[in-house]
């Protein structure tokens, strides 16, 4: 039996090679031949040689570049940032095409529909609304939809700030959204009705000490290739908000019951502690990514099982994890992120954000 005919249940991850970034990547798309690498990092978006490691600056946004995606129609690159602004950017003339002022404040996430017809981006800024520290009202609608082909603005839909993660059914017929509280909202993109929602109290907790008010929150998500089911991770509760100690955290959820059910969740004895920022389903859905920043424990990137909800194999990336994607069917794992920032060296900068791969087999 060959290494990639291995069942998955017997795969191990072997990082196979390393495409530095002069700063840290928050997000990253590949092209359809897989030659090259799109980054959005915080001085901009960057291409990037799949083979030589060679690398561009293609633009810059007015403050970090937070999200990128490739229109393979148009041959566009989207990109999000923490201006606030999504912008287009044409492959072939290497101009920027169009910029959109999306949010007052910084898009969190953004993601482009399986069809890519349309991209989604998400904001908002926590801020207390009141004596008890709730949330105040959003101030702009925290979930905006646009045409990915022409900018132009298709819906806008409502949620409590901060909203930190979204993402497209595999039919691009709706969207989902949670926030910093561990809300779920799920809208129907066509009739603008929210047919979904659901809240999960273990990504989230009140700051007991040295700042009083909620932390944490879901970071991701991602619906499983059947539609069927919802993927979010994050961290779960801590007593110090500034530690960053919290659980390592997933749960899945079968969004389209009434109301919806939590189906499956991390074992404890898989979890560690850190902030989980990646989670996507294997192409093959009986396996999963969850990736992030590590606090303690032994890993930062793990795949689990979809069937027992246990962890297959993990690695420790020495890094933390932002965005990540299989390739190959399956059988390469590409996670991007940064390390913790040299001092400069003879004025120069040493990189701290990264591309990896990984093989899976």
């Amino acid at each position: 039996m060959s290494p990639t005919s291995l069942p998955i249940a017997d795969r191990v991850l072997t990082e196979l090679k390393e495409l530095p970034l002069p700063s840290a990547a928050l997000a990253f798309d590949i092209s359809q031949d897989h030659k090259k690498y799109y980054a959005a990092c915080f001085d901009g978006v960057y291409e990037l040689d799949a083979e030589t490691a060679k690398r561009r600056q293609l633009y810059k946004h007015e403050s970090y570049a937070s999200g990128v995606q490739i229109v393979h129609a148009s041959s566009e690159v989207i990109s999000a940032g923490f201006d606030g602004a999504l912008t287009w950017y044409s492959l072939a003339s290497g101009k920027t095409v169009r910029t959109v002022k999306a949010h007052n404040f910084w898009s969190w996430k953004m993601r482009l529909s399986p069809d890519q017809k349309l991209v989604a981006s998400v904001t908002g800024q926590y801020k207390a609304g009141g004596y008890k520290y709730e949330p105040a009202p959003e101030r702009e609608p925290s979930v905006r939809i646009y045409d990915a082909l022409t900018g132009g603005e298709k819906a806008n839909f409502p949620h409590v700030p901060s909203v930190q993660a979204v993402a497209f059914s595999p039919d691009s017929k709706h969207v989902a959204a949670a926030n910093i509280m561990g809300e779920v909202r799920i809208w129907n993109i066509a009739s603008g009705k929210q047919v979904a929602g659901f809240t999960t109290p273990d990504f989230t907790c009140w700051g007991i000490i040295k700042n009083h008010h909620y932390v944490g929150g879901i970071f991701d998500m991602c619906f499983s290739p059947d539609g069927k089911h919802l993927l979010v991770c994050g961290m779960g509760p801590m007593v110090d908000p500034m530690a960053g100690n919290g659980k390592q955290t997933w749960q899945r959820f079968a969004w389209q019951e009434n109301p919806a059910r939590k189906i499956a969740q991390i074992d404890d004895k898989d979890a560690g502690a850190g902030l989980m920022e990646a989670i996507k389903f294997h192409p093959d859905q009986d396996a999963f990514v969850m990736a992030g920043r590590l606090n303690q424990g032994k890993w930062s990137a793990a795949i689990f099982s979809t069937a027992t909800g246990r962890m297959i194999t993990a690695t420790d990336s020495r890094m933390r994890v932002t965005d990540s994607a299989w390739l190959q069917d399956g059988k390469v794992l590409a996670i991007s992120g940064a390390r913790q920032q040299e001092r400069p060296k003879n004025g120069v900068c040493p990189d701290f954000g990264s591309i990896k791969l990984y093989k899976f087999a």
